[in-house]
């Protein structure tokens, strides 16, 4: 058994689902969050319908690369092509139950001190469940382990060692130092009102995100000044971990664009999948989508798997003026990535093709502005360097309006500023900090990047994203 699948182990109790609700549906949402295995418990069920569970509940577990533990049932656990079967000891011996499903299933036992943890080891348990820590919400008649025994529980074992009964996100701390491998829960997830925010709150406090993570989804730039190669030296700058699904490759370099391959729809799809389903990121940045159906594509999969601060900026032209958005794309990409946006971060040419309105000077960029929210209901960053001849930008959300203002560095190398902004926008996001102070930092960013002066290439050069090392 792979420590990291009982990082957070998530047992199932219908008790808690609301009238209407399916199981496979809130296991679906947990596993998008970021649990790591699931065990189907149904005690009272018929065996058609648990074999029915099962097999929905496998389809879903394996779609996000998760093992589905079936309990106490290991003809069940055969029968739905489950990963394994857990069991009390006392019902079962482990020798027996891997007789029966023999070595390709995982197989876990549920002790209560040194000596059994020791016995199911040495049976051939692939992991043990260790019980009842905290007392338990959902069984009366469990006999509580001490934290001192669990220590040396998991100080006596090779295997994996879960934590099980009574923990929620007021007492998983207490068993930081205990060096378990991690933890099963119950109503702490399945009772919870947001049983997404609920997982990711137990996974960073079981230490599992403390390196927060952003996704840039965006083209390549071969010359590294723009798309994915600035937003990943931006957010690793940052102290944040990037990851990148490609939408384009470019051929360009500081003096133009010289050829674009797009990526299939599919491609990215799948690229995309592979992201949300293994390392769930904690902000997004979107940038080149050059055509209408990478527009949908990605939307569908944000939507999917409900991504949290997303960032896009609508690059529609390069910076020597090359068009890189098809104007069906344009308009697929209002109707639906608009509105799972949190902040667009669009230039004045770009504010211009989005509101159909020609922006002159800064009364027209706050009219503009406050257009834009109305009709998107969402935040909006117009940036004014383009036309204004200064470095201010105009913020517009639930945060307020505000001028954002900002000393104009005189420097020709300006390629990818608009990716290196939206880009540290979301990798402030992500370390926590609101909007509006994420867009402020983001802005300090920027101005040192440019003033650090970096010179490269022919035409305008790149930026220097990593003047101040790690700032996160």
């Amino acid at each position: 058994m792979d420590r990291k699948k009982v990082r957070l182990y998530a047992v199932t109790d219908r008790s808690f689902l609301k009238p209407g609700e399916q199981l496979r549906d809130v296991v679906e949402k947990l596993l998008r969050a970021g649990v790591t295995c699931v065990q189907l418990r149904e005690k009272k069920a018929e065996d058609k319908d648990f074999l029915e569970e099962a097999i929905a509940l496998k389809e879903v577990c394996h779609h996000y690369h998760v093992p589905l533990i079936i309990n106490d049932r290991p003809d069940i656990a055969k029968k739905a092509g489950a990963d394994g079967v857990h069991i009390g000891l006392s019902d079962m011996k482990i020798e027996k139950a891997r007789e029966y499903l023999g070595e390709n299933y995982l197989i876990g036992g549920s002790v209560h001190n040194v000596e059994e943890a020791l016995r199911a080891q040495k049976s051939g348990a692939d992991y043990i469940g260790c019980g009842a820590v905290f007392g338990s919400s959902t069984k009366t008649d469990v006999t509580e382990l001490s934290i001192e025994e669990l220590k040396n529980i998991c100080q006596s074992v090779q295997i994996p060692v879960v934590a099980i009964g009574g923990i929620n996100e007021q007492n998983i701390g207490q068993l930081a130092d205990t060096g378990i491998d991690g933890v099963a829960v119950v109503s702490a997830l399945f009772a919870a009102e947001d049983k997404e925010a609920a997982t990711r709150r137990l996974l960073d406090k079981m230490g599992a995100s403390k390196r927060k993570t952003a996704l840039t989804i965006a083209g390549s730039d071969a010359s590294g000044g723009a798309g994915i190669q600035a937003d990943i030296k931006t957010m690793t700058v940052h102290g944040v971990y990037a990851m990148s699904a490609i939408t384009a490759l470019t051929a360009q370099n500081t003096t133009g664009v010289y050829g674009i391959e797009k990526v299939s729809p599919d491609f990215l799809g799948n690229q995309l999948d592979c992201i949300f389903t293994d390392i769930y990121p904690d902000a997004v940045k979107i940038g080149m989508l050059a055509s209408a159906d990478l527009v949908k594509v990605t939307a569908e999969k944000l939507q999917k798997y409900q991504a949290k601060h997303v960032i896009l900026d609508p690059v529609m032209l390069s910076t020597s003026g090359t068009r890189l958005m098809q104007e069906e794309a344009i308009q697929v990409m209002q109707e639906e990535l608009f509105p799972l946006a949190e902040l667009i971060t669009p230039n004045i040419p770009e504010m211009e093709v989005l509101i159909g309105r020609k922006i002159s000077c800064k009364a027209d960029i706050e009219q503009a502005a406050k257009t834009f929210c109305q009709r998107y209901h969402c935040a909006v960053l117009c940036k004014g360097g383009h036309r204004m001849q200064d470095a201010n930008d105009y913020f517009y959300g639930t945060e307020g309006a505000h001028w954002l203002y900002g000393e104009r560095i005189e420097n020709p190398n300006t390629h990818g500023t608009g990716c290196t902004l939206s880009s540290a926008i979301a990798s402030n996001l992500a370390m926590g900090y609101g909007l509006l102070e994420a867009v402020k930092r983001a802005k300090d960013y920027l101005t040192g990047a440019l003033s650090a002066q970096l010179s490269l290439g022919k035409g305008a050069g790149p930026l220097d994203h990593g003047w101040k090392g790690t700032i996160g």
